[in-house]
């Protein structure tokens, strides 16, 4: 079996410069020591997957690990009878901030029925979507075991109910950054070729937000180091967020002289590279 260290709880994120702070408008991967070495591994070639000739286990394997890292939505939702669920879903995130919509995939379950996080949200009493943090990342994952339905995970979690300010459904009091939601719009995903009914997409409109003021920044937002978010990256794996970087947003009214400069600079470089095979 192989050996997995403990989790390093002395490490911390951090902010940097980007892995390539130099780098200018135009500039070819392959021409920083990292790129060079990126560039190399296509000597090795392309493996290229028809999806159509996939089996659907195997589909699941490359999306889960290629499409990585994902956020998770720690989905709290209450039944017409009262019975409260508690589920992680990892195909999540924000839509747009005007209005403020996010989106989750929430699979059928094994029989092909909706599961419950999927038939609550449909109706009407609202639903939180909490973000998970590294401390309790063990509570979220035992919710996201295979119950029958009607089980209420929060018992399995440790977790704490926290009464909603709109909604029925309780949130998360762990989690430090809560969003009350109410259906915006359901999507029955079907498979284009058998019909088949295979997810349920949810577009939730986001009521109210409540974040722990000690999250909170003097510029009003979320401090990654002391957030400690948890993503999935495949399989049974998670992640925790490691050092950030930042590279300022581009602009044309402030760069257009400089992309102007890289664009004559390659005109010439590709001339003279002509001109060197005549």
């Amino acid at each position: 079996m192989m050996f997995i260290p403990p989790f390093d709880s002395t490490t911390y994120s951090t902010y940097t410069q980007s892995p390539n702070p130099s780098w200018t408008y135009g500039q070819r991967v392959d021409t920083t020591p990292s790129g060079k070495e990126w560039v190399a591994g296509e000597s090795a070639g392309w493996k290229i997957y028809n999806t159509a000739e996939l089996d659907k286990v195997d589909i699941t394997k490359l999306l889960n690990s290629g499409i990585v890292p994902r956020p998770i939505a720690f989905v709290s939702t209450i039944s017409e009878d009262g019975i409260e669920n508690l589920a992680p879903y990892s195909w999540f995130n924000t839509v747009t901030t005007y209005p403020p919509i996010i989106s989750f995939a929430c699979n059928n379950n094994a029989l092909g029925g909706l599961k419950d996080t999927a038939a609550n949200v449909k109706n009407s009493q609202g639903f939180s979507v909490n973000i998970v943090s590294e401390p309790f990342i063990e509570s979220a994952n035992a919710t996201a075991i295979d119950s029958p339905p009607g089980f209420d995970e929060w018992s399995l979690s440790g977790l704490t109910k926290e009464k909603c300010v709109q909604i029925k459904a309780s949130r998360v009091k762990e989690s430090a950054f809560s969003m009350e939601c109410e259906l915006y719009k359901s999507i029955d995903i079907t498979h284009p070729v058998t019909g088949e009914h295979t997810s349920t997409l949810i577009l939730a409109h986001v009521k109210y937000i409540h974040v722990r003021k000690d999250m909170l920044t003097q510029r009003g937002v979320i401090d990654l180091t002391k957030f400690k978010p948890v993503a999935r990256v495949g399989d049974i794996s998670y992640a925790r967020v490691g050092d950030g970087f930042r590279i300022a947003s581009p602009t044309w009214a402030q760069d257009k002289a400089r992309i102007r400069d890289a664009l004559d600079e390659a005109k010439i470089g590709g001339a003279l590279a002509t001109l060197a095979l005549l």
